[in-house]
Parts: C-alpha cells; sequence; structure tokens
C-alpha cells in the first residue's frame, strides 16, 4: 500500500482530522512531527505555551501508539526534514494543516515548492476552521465585514470527518526524543489536562450545561464559565468541525427554554467569529502588520506611553483592566469580555498601537492562533474588519459595574482592592483625589491611582480620529 506523511502541526489529535481523512483514503500513514527552528522560537517566547506544546504532542505520541503507529519526531528545518523523511520511507506525498497568518502561509508555500521540486506530492488542507475559507469565499475572495460572512457561515454544512479507519504504519526509521518544556526555556509542568481526551470530556460536561449559560457567562468574568477552548482549538486538541456540529445539534433539542437556545446560537456566532478572523488573514495576506482599513493605514498610534508599563504589568489604577491583565499573567487565559476592555484601554486612553499589545499578549497567552490575534486587536483598535463609523471605546469603569457590579472578578485577582468599598472599585479617580485607594499594610505595593483621566483620553482620541481620519478619507 502507498505511503503517506502526516505532519502534524497546530492539528494535535486524531478524530475529526482533515489531513488524516483525506491521506487515510488510499494510504497508510506515517505521523511526523517537526519541530522548526521558527516554531521552537516562538514557543520559547512564551513559557506557558511551550508547555502546552509538549503536553499536547506527548499526549498525541500515545494515541498514536494505541493505534498501532508511531510519531516520528525530528528537529529542523521543515520542507529538508520532510523531503528527506519521504525519500527514506518511500513516501509519496505529505499532508499538513494550512496555516492562516501571513509568516505561516509563506512558510507552507516554501515548503510545498521544496517537496514539489523533489517530485513528492503536498497537499495543504484546512483544519483550523470549522468552515473552510473558500468555502465562504467564493468568487468574492473573501470577506471584509462579519455580518455578511456570519449569513454564509450558517447556510455552511459542518461535518466532522471520520478518521476511525485511518491505518498508521509502525515504521523502524531513527526518530528523535520528544520537546520538553525546558527545550524551550520553560519551567512550566505540561499538565495532566492537556489531551484530546481530557478536552473532549470537558466539552461534553460544558455542552450539557454550562453552555446553556453562555449569554450571561460571556460578559459576566465571575458569573459562569466560558468553554476555554481557545487553547485547545489553536493546537487542534478538539476540532472546530466537532464543536460546531456538536453546539448545533444541541441547539435542535425541542426542550431548551428561549434563553438557553439564545446562549447556543450566541456561542456559534464566537465561532464563526473565530472563523472569519482566519479567513481574512487567508484571503487578505498583509494583516499581520498592516490595517485591513486603508483609512487607518496613515493614522499614528504611539509605540510607546509613560504609562505603557503599568499597562503591562495590571497596574493602571483602573481595577477592571488591571483585573484582567493579572488574571492574563497568571493564568495563560484572559476572559473575553475583559479582553476588548483591556485591549481598548492600551489602543484609545493610552493612544498606542494595537501591535504593541498583541505582542505582548503574545507572551502570556497559552493559545497559538497569529491569525487570530491580529484579526481580534485590529477588530478592537478600529483598524481591521469592524466597520463602524468610529471606534469603540470602552470606558472601564462603566464595564465594570455593569459586568463585575459586585466587584468579585476584580477582588479576586487585585488583593490591593479587596476589602475597599464598592465606591473605590467603581469611582477610582474621584476616590484618588481622596486619597482613599492606597491600603497601608500592602506598602509600596498599594494600588495606583489612575495613570490616565479616562474622559478626557477617550475625547482627545475621538477629536484626533475625527480630524485625521476625514482628511485621509477626503484625499
Amino acid at each position: 500500500m502507498a505511503r503517506t506523511i502526516v505532519a502534524f502541526t497546530r492539528d494535535l489529535r486524531l478524530d475529526d482530522h482533515a489531513g488524516l481523512a483525506i491521506a487515510g483514503r488510499s494510504a497508510a500513514i506515517v505521523p511526523v512531527a517537526v519541530v522548526d527552528p521558527i516554531a521552537a522560537a516562538r514557543l520559547r517566547s512564551s513559557p506557558r505555551r511551550a508547555a502546552y506544546y509538549c503536553g499536547a504532542l506527548a499526549a498525541l505520541e500515545r494515541e498514536i501508539a494505541i493505534r498501532g503507529g508511531r510519531l516520528i519526531v525530528r528537529r529542523g528545518r521543515t520542507g529538508v526534514v520532510l523531503r528527506s523523511l519521504a525519500r527514506a520511507v518511500g513516501a509519496s506525498g505529505v499532508v499538513w494543516t494550512a496555516s492562516y497568518d501571513a509568516k505561516g502561509v509563506r512558510a507552507d508555500r516554501d515548503v510545498q515548492e521544496l517537496l514539489e521540486e523533489a517530485g513528492i506530492r503536498a497537499l495543504i488542507v484546512h483544519d483550523a476552521p470549522s468552515v473552510a475559507p473558500e468555502e465562504t469565499g467564493g468568487e468574492r475572495r473573501g470577506y471584509r465585514a462579519f455580518v455578511p460572512y456570519f449569513e454564509r457561515w450558517q447556510q455552511q454544512d459542518v461535518v466532522p470527518y471520520d478518521t476511525s479507519l485511518c491505518g498508521f504504519e509502525r515504521l523502524d526509521v531513527g526518530s528523535e526524543p520528544l520537546p520538553v518544556p525546558a527545550e524551550f526555556g520553560s519551567r512550566y509542568e505540561t499538565g495532566e489536562g492537556v489531551s484530546p481526551h481530557a478536552v473532549r470530556t470537558r466539552f461534553e460536561r460544558y455542552l450539557e450545561s454550562e453552555i446553556l449559560h453562555y449569554a450571561l457567562a460571556r460578559n459576566a468574568p465571575a458569573d459562569g464559565e466560558t468553554s476555554h477552548l481557545s487553547a485547545p482549538l489553536s493546537f487542534g486538541l478538539i476540532g472546530a468541525r466537532t464543536v460546531a456540529a456538536e453546539v448545533r445539534s444541541r441547539r435542535n433539542d425541542p426542550l431548551l427554554l428561549a434563553e438557553e437556545r439564545l446562549s447556543l446560537s450566541l456561542f456559534l456566532r464566537a465561532l464563526a467569529q473565530r472563523d472569519f478572523f482566519l479567513q481574512l488573514a487567508y484571503f487578505f495576506e498583509t494583516l499581520d502588520e498592516s490595517p485591513l482599513q486603508e483609512k487607518m493605514r496613515r493614522f499614528h498610534f504611539e509605540r510607546s506611553h509613560a504609562s505603557l508599563d503599568a499597562w503591562r504589568a495590571g497596574r493602571t489604577g483602573y481595577p477592571l483592566v488591571d483585573a484582567g491583565v493579572r488574571e492574563l499573567r497568571a493564568t495563560g487565559w484572559m476572559h473575553p469580555r475583559l479582553r476588548a476592555i483591556v485591549a481598548s484601554f492600551l489602543c484609545f486612553d493610552l493612544g498606542v498601537d494595537w501591535r504593541v499589545g498583541r505582542d505582548e499578549w503574545e507572551r502570556w497567552l497559552i493559545e497559538d492562533e497569529p491569525a487570530l490575534s491580529t484579526g481580534n486587536w485590529q477588530w478592537i483598535a478600529g483598524v481591521g474588519a469592524d466597520l463602524a463609523a468610529y471606534p469603540r471605546i470602552y470606558n472601564p469603569v462603566k464595564q465594570a459595574r455593569r459586568f463585575d457590579p459586585a466587584g468579585r472578578y476584580i477582588r479576586r485577582w487585585i488583593p490591593e482592592v479587596a476589602a475597599r468599598s464598592d465606591r473605590a472599585l467603581f469611582e477610582p479617580e474621584i476616590e484618588a483625589r481622596r486619597n482613599q485607594l492606597a491600603l497601608p499594610i500592602f506598602g509600596e505595593q498599594s494600588y495606583p491611582a489612575p495613570v490616565i483621566d479616562h474622559d478626557v483620553a477617550a475625547r482627545a482620541f475621538l477629536e484626533r480620529y475625527k480630524r485625521e481620519v476625514a482628511v485621509a478619507t477626503s484625499e
């Protein structure tokens, strides 16, 4: 039987796997993982991400072994390694999952060209989104706005791939040791829950009950749970098709209450937005560093600010902003509502370039999908796919009153203010003027006064936006 190499990258599972399903139709599969220098450098920049990747790859090796195969691990340039392995095992083709960020897309093309020049068939498949970009793009070559994309997305069938019959070959070919976190300078443990089985179990439990309260949980960081699927999806520990298909099926339950059905619909909308940003990066390759909106390409954001380090450390004096940053630094994850508020503060209150924020979060987030990171940051900064007339500037005080009215989330992550009154949380500028925020028990670590007046900063930014964007539009 013919052999095909399946190179695992951000698709570290066996179920609902596009590459496995396609390759397994006509060939025995040789599973390979290449630790590329570029990927290794990215992992070194984020210690938690490195540990997560190592745990996920180890879990994949175990799953392949259960299915009778053997994961071949190599280090080196991806194209060179795959070409050498294909020749060594007599594989006629190599299959791998597509990247969506510009650097990844270019790397995919380079590997494809190198393999095809050597007479080896190279096939790149869509596995990260629940709906592949071409299935919604059509002749329009991608959507720049989410609403029409979402209408098209909802019309697409989502069917997980059946990989149960895929056969693995166990070849006597040299393999290197699995990577460990220390290889990337990480001191974190890999964690017991980093496996497709553990992720699938958690998702099924979430789908049974907690997802029915998603409409509340997505906006209230102290109440209920969101899915926490961002990291598993980015490393492919669970398929986006699987998630979308099962949520759609759950929504068809005739016994659901109206608000429960709304929660499921909102969850699907969030999945669609994830697919939207992936297709956006796929069709518009300049998005890594250039705003999608032409009118914003000449709009000047600063690359630094006197309070930038305070934002990075979670010490801006605005409790909800700081709580979000501290959650990120402590866990490698941030609640979705807080992501928007914290990013808005950086871009509009401090006037700092969205790329500075994106690159900072890359150090702390476990999830690993640069295209999503760029798309979301451009959206919040008002330079990307959100085509509103004016940027959405979040007031961190009003957001705290609305989405953390009892201050439970704030108090959880900012012990300096845990004993303070609600007024100290929801009127930080007034309280700062009265010198009531500092707690002597924390000494030099007492909670700071606001680094900037939000209302003044927001008005100044909007005035400059009106002035500069109007000029850019008229030219």
